[in-house]
């Protein structure tokens, strides 16, 4: 049976695994906006736009980090197999 803080604890679970996704989503399309979308965009008067559409950062920042991404991750692998078997 159910009790009333497992009830709270599996609402907290939910509220925080949907706060998670949508802050994620909301991140991404920001970046995907700064990174690709504003290049192909008219110019704009808007003064925050305008920064972004001329950035030259974050569209290279992606692909440069992929990389070390993949260097960092195989070592993770790694560092779990030799602990998992040590």
């Amino acid at each position: 049976m159910w009790n009333f803080s497992q009830f709270i604890a599996s609402k907290d679970k939910d509220f925080w695994g949907w706060f998670l996704l949508i802050f994620g989503s909301v991140f991404f399309v920001g970046f995907f906006y700064a990174a690709i979308l504003s290049k192909f965009l008219p110019p704009s008067d808007n003064a925050l736009i305008s920064a972004i559409q001329t950035d030259r950062y974050y569209c290279f920042l992606v692909p440069l980090t992929l990389p070390i991404l993949l260097v960092a991750v195989y070592f993770h692998w790694l560092s779990m197999k030799f602990f998992k078997h040590a």
